[in-house]
């Protein structure tokens, strides 16, 4: 079986597809599997390095903000259109699975057009431009979030999740001595108003009956570090910028901060810990907050807004630490969304597709 997996431009719609080309490669070892991305983008880059051959096409987003720029986006979108019915034609996929990006608009709409099947995975609780787009030329929409009839045809829909991390569960719990651990984490590049809310709070964390990891992210890892430097070092917080042991992170953690991106919230809720989700406002039609309001609305997570960080957050938290009743309600609840084998799943309904 050949399968043609495209997506990308950000992590989010990277690692599902890479997941789901994983599980495949389990369920069929002779399977063959190209990716189509977007010249250009972090696909082009992060796939390889999975060990998958990826091609690249000139497509990009429309600028909504100056139209008149869309003439040469639309040029590049026919190109990218001509390209990858070249590629089908070469390649001829059984199927054709889309996760979202620039490039899997081109590619599905291609695939669907020369009569592939095709599945899509939409990894939010708000739609995607592109998967809303292709849903009616889609034999299969696999989704993390229950109601999402409002954006896609009820027949259509299966309720998989979305694919984490294969060691995450592996995680080792460290030896107890008593203290609670807060882990904050916002992303591999950071969080700005998560990292600001943290320096604000570092004299109320700096606490000897409580352990803080605190990932920063790359960017912002000298201005954290310096700040807690003048805070004198507290031996208490640990100030990292990127967490190379997340199982083991999240395996000690009894409460988390985090931005409310999909493959974050998949994690938290696989892993049933405690969480503060500050959605990012920096995000196509506020996806985030629909994210996290999934699980606030199950009473499976705390929600404090980006423009309330800088006030709350750490209040919040340290009064979170300090309620072990609330903190296992909402481990119970979070635990209840949980979807296991995500991307098995998924596979083995792309399979299916291929069967038929």
């Amino acid at each position: 079986m050949r399968y043609l997996i495209s997506g990308g431009g950000t992590g989010g719609h990277i690692f599902p597809a890479v997941s789901i080309a994983n599980a495949l490669k389990e369920l069929d070892p002779e399977a063959e599997i190209l990716f189509v991305g977007a010249l250009g983008r972090m696909e082009m880059e992060r796939v390889p390095q999975a060990g998958y051959e990826i091609v690249g096409l000139p497509v990009r987003g429309f600028d909504r903000k100056k139209p008149w720029k869309n003439v040469s986006v639309l040029i590049d979108l026919s190109k990218s259109i001509r390209q990858v019915k070249k590629i089908i034609r070469d390649f001829k996929p059984n199927v054709g699975v889309g996760v979202g990006g620039y490039a899997s608009g081109a590619a599905m709409w291609a695939a669907a057009k020369m009569g592939i099947p095709i599945l899509l995975q939409e990894q939010n609780g708000f739609a995607g431009v592109t998967n809303k787009i292709l849903k009616d030329k889609a034999a299969k929409i696999c989704v993390a979030y229950e109601g999402m009839e409002k954006f896609f045809p009820a027949d259509k829909i299966i309720l998989t999740g979305n694919p984490v991390r294969q060691n995450l569960l592996d995680g080792r719990k460290s030896e107890d001595d008593g203290r609670k651990t807060l882990l904050i984490i916002g992303g591999s590049l950071g969080a700005r108003t998560i990292n600001e809310a943290v320096i604000a709070g570092l004299k109320e964390l700096t606490n000897e009956g409580l352990k803080v990891v605190w990932q920063t992210g790359k960017v912002y890892y000298e201005k954290c570090k310096a700040a807690w430097e003048a805070a004198g070092s507290p031996a208490n917080i640990e100030c990292l910028d990127f967490l190379s042991d997340m199982p083991d992170r999240y395996a000690n953690a009894d409460l988390v901060i985090s931005r409310a991106g999909a493959s974050s919230i998949s994690e938290i809720c696989l892993l049933g810990k405690p969480a503060i989700l500050v959605p990012s406002p920096n995000v196509a039609e506020d996806h985030q907050t629909h994210n996290a309001m999934a699980l606030v609305n199950k009473d499976a997570a705390v929600l404090v807004r980006d423009a309330e960080a800088a006030e709350k957050l750490i209040a919040t938290a340290l009064e979170l630490l300090n309620d072990p009743k609330r903190l296992k309600t909402l481990q119970t609840n979070v635990l209840k969304l949980a979807q296991k084998d995500s991307a098995k799943r998924i596979a083995e309904e792309v399979i299916a597709l291929a069967k038929k």
